[in-house]
């Protein structure tokens, strides 16, 4: 038994992908199970977003607001973001001459707009970064990622109805509820529930395990738009193919913007864990259930990246102290 309990603490994100993956696809293939099915699947587009809330609301908790600010790395970081976003966009709009190639550039835009994860400061101190620095720049990508959504989504896919200034205010007051109103409880749990808000904290790693949960429902609905998909498989392998490469290019592009404007470590994970539960809802909600293929996929090779970080670090660790 306790062998199993390590091996679950240890691999952790892995798991949470298979039991989500797994679970569907026994609803999906089991007939007895399509009544219990379409009432959970109901329940969980309802519980989503409140999941991505919540994994925020324990990580605003643990802020020390007053030691909170801005760093050189972390600016670099966003404007790299916003660059790709902009070049995306651009082949969206202007390149992809059929719905195919828009697609696959959609999928991969999900994954570079989204925030970076909420788990992000807990995986960063375990693997040796600094954890204030990071959870500083979930907060401020949050705010970033708040903005540039509305402001982006809208012009690839218009509302019926809506202009680009309706539109943007729509899907802005949604994401604030998600992201903002996190932060804003999360101040007012540490001045006026001082009591409750240490007893959040004192929870060991409650971010990184809320994730895990909210990771196994992000595999589930990602195995259920890729088998409910009308794109062939030629596209969905592109998109997962794709997904990879862009997962080891901001990886690389934040290790670099690190090594130049200080903690490697902490731009490397900032620039390539992101918060995918969010951008399969949003690219659900705003695009196409395709496009969240792709930050579905991405969760899957940021989260074996991860846990390859952390046994490394374990490993290097053992090592040193012998």
């Amino acid at each position: 038994m306790n062998s199993l309990i390590r091996f679950l603490k240890n691999w952790t994100l892995p798991v949470s992908i298979a039991v989500g993956a797994v679970c569907y696809l026994t609803f999906y293939y089991v007939p007895q199970l399509d009544a219990l099915g379409n009432t959970l699947g109901t329940v969980v587009d309802a519980i989503f977003p409140w999941m991505v809330f919540s994994t925020l609301f324990s990580t605003f908790c643990r802020i020390d607001f007053h030691q909170m600010r801005p760093y050189r790395w972390q600016f670099g970081i966003v404007a790299t973001q916003l660059v790709l976003v902009a070049l995306n966009v651009w082949v969206i709009m202007l390149v992809a001459d059929d719905l195919w190639q828009k697609l696959l550039f959609e999928s991969l835009l999900t994954c570079i707009i989204g925030p970076a994860a909420t788990a992000a400061p807990v995986v960063t101190a375990k693997i040796g970064g600094n954890i204030n620095t990071m959870t500083a720049f979930v907060v401020l990508s949050s705010f970033v990622c708040a903005l540039t959504i509305p402001a982006v989504f809208p012009l690839l896919e218009r509302s019926a109805g809506l202009d680009f200034w309706s539109a943007f205010l729509i899907i802005l007051q949604k994401l604030a509820i998600v992201l903002i109103l996190p932060l804003v409880l999360g101040w007012f749990m540490q001045h006026f529930a001082k009591r409750a808000c240490a007893w959040i904290v004192s929870i060991p790693d409650l971010s990184f395990y809320l994730w895990a949960a909210q990771l196994s429902v992000t595999s589930g609905v990602t195995v259920r738009n890729i088998v409910h998909s009308a794109a062939g498989l030629p596209l969905l392998l592109m998109i997962a193919v794709m997904s990879l490469v862009l997962c080891f290019v901001l990886f690389a592009i934040g290790r670099v913007v690190g090594s130049h404007l200080g903690e490697e470590v902490n731009s490397g994970q900032a620039s390539f864990q992101k918060n995918t539960a969010l951008s399969i809802w949003v690219a659900y909600t705003y695009l196409t259930p395709m496009a969240s293929v792709g930050a579905g996929c991405y969760v899957l090779w940021q989260n074996i990246i991860n846990s390859i970080e952390l046994w490394q670090y374990r490993k290097d660790q053992t090592s040193s102290s012998i």
